[in-house]
This record gives structure tokens, sequence and C-alpha cells, in this order.
């Protein structure tokens, strides 16, 4: 019997690609509209980049783990009620199957195909009664994927500062956080077979959005600061 296939990285991807983008440029805009020097805004974006990257992972490799082991105890648990109460579990696959509409020698003969097979059985408990998804869940390769996402996709706006870039610095970042929202909607957008272009168009508004949003916390902080005398 073919082992299940592996469940799909690319939500993990996107998780850690677009906040990686949001947190980041979210500090270097902020920031910038608290008009702080250059080189505290690289201190701040690289400590964001390190410890939100790995927060983010940890956070993936815990909630998937989770996910891991409610799908082991769900399996262990029809596993049991097969083995103490099989009668019970038949006419639950008859009443599936019915509700799906099967009837007569048709019905009884999928349920006996079914029920002889406690592998099948227990596959079918799983996803029609309890709808839980058997795809191999994999935590570490979710938490590795969202890191490498986080971080590279991250770095973009940064980019600017690294290099010691002079001409608009912030207009540079802005416009790379905006490409990076885009790439990634894009990508996501080919990769599920849907409009690329609206995929990618909805990622950079609400990317975009967050970023906006936290200039503007950055310039009423300042105006705050200036208010107070501080």
């Amino acid at each position: 019997m073919a082992n299940p296939p592996a469940e799909s990285i690319l939500g993990d991807l996107m998780l850690g690609g677009v906040d990686g983008v949001v947190t980041t440029f979210a500090v270097i805009a902020g920031s910038a509209g608290g008009r702080l020097p250059a080189a505290t805004i690289i201190v701040l974006g690289v400590a964001n980049l390190l410890a939100d990257g790995f927060s983010m992972a940890a956070s993936s490799y815990l909630g998937t783990r989770s996910r891991q082991q409610a799908i082991e105890r769900a399996r262990l648990d029809e596993a049991r009620q097969i083995d103490a109460f099989p009668e019970g579990e038949r006419r639950e696959v008859r009443e599936i199957f019915a509700h799906k509409g099967l009837s007569g020698d048709l019905l009884d003969d999928v349920v006996a195909r079914i029920t002889a097979d406690r592998h099948v059985w227990i596959d079918t408990m799983m996803s029609e009664e309890l709808r839980l998804n058997d795809a191999v869940v994999r935590p570490l390769r979710a938490a590795t994927a969202t890191l490498g996402a986080f971080v590279l996709c991250g770095l973009m706006p940064l980019l600017p500062f690294l290099l010691g870039g002079k001409a608009y610095p912030l207009g540079v970042s802005a416009a790379l956080a905006l490409a990076s929202f885009f790439a990634l909607g894009a990508g996501k957008g080919l990769a599920l077979s849907q409009n690329w272009f609206w995929s990618a168009a909805i990622t950079a508004l609400i990317g975009g959005s967050a970023a906006t949003l936290a200039y503007a916390v950055g310039v009423m902080l300042r105006g705050m600061s200036v208010v107070g005398g501080v």
C-alpha cells in the first residue's frame, strides 16, 4: 500500500516569507518614521530577523508537532474502538456510506471490503468520521521552511541599509518589500494554479498595508516625543 503524501510546505513558506518582510519592514519603517539613525535601524532589523525568525520556526514546529500528535492519537483511538467494539464500528461504516447514497448489495460489499482490512478500516474512519487529513506531517521540515523563508524574504527590505545606500534607503527598502510581497503572492498563485497576478496583488496589498501602518505609528511616536520634549 502506498504511503500517504507528505503535507505541502507552501503554507510554511508563505507564512515565513510574508511575516519576514512585514515584521522587518515594520521595524525599518517605524524606526525611519521615528528618525532613528541607519546604524540603529540595521541593529533592530538584524535582531528582528534572528529573534523573530527563530520564534516563527519554533511556533511552526510546535504547531505542526501538535497536529501530528493529534492525528496519531486519533488513529490509536480508532484502532482501539475497532478492537473493542467491531460491530459498532462496522455499523458506523455502513451509516457513513448509506448517507452517501449506497444501498443493498453494493453497500454490503463496500462495508465488507473496508472492514476486511484493518488499515483501510482505520483510514476510512479517520477521513470519513473524524475528517482528519492523514498526510505525513513533518514538524522539522515545516520549521526549516518557515525559518528559511522568513530570513531570506525579511532580508530584502534591509539590504539598502546593510549596503550603505545613501539615496533614499527607505524608498528603496519599501520597493524591495513590495516586490517581495508581489513575488510571494505570484509564487503561491502559480503553485496553486490560480491567477498569479491577482494573488500577487492581494499579497502586496495586505503586506503594504501592514508596512504603512508601521510607518504611521513611527511618525506618531516621533510626534509624541517632540511634544513631550524628549
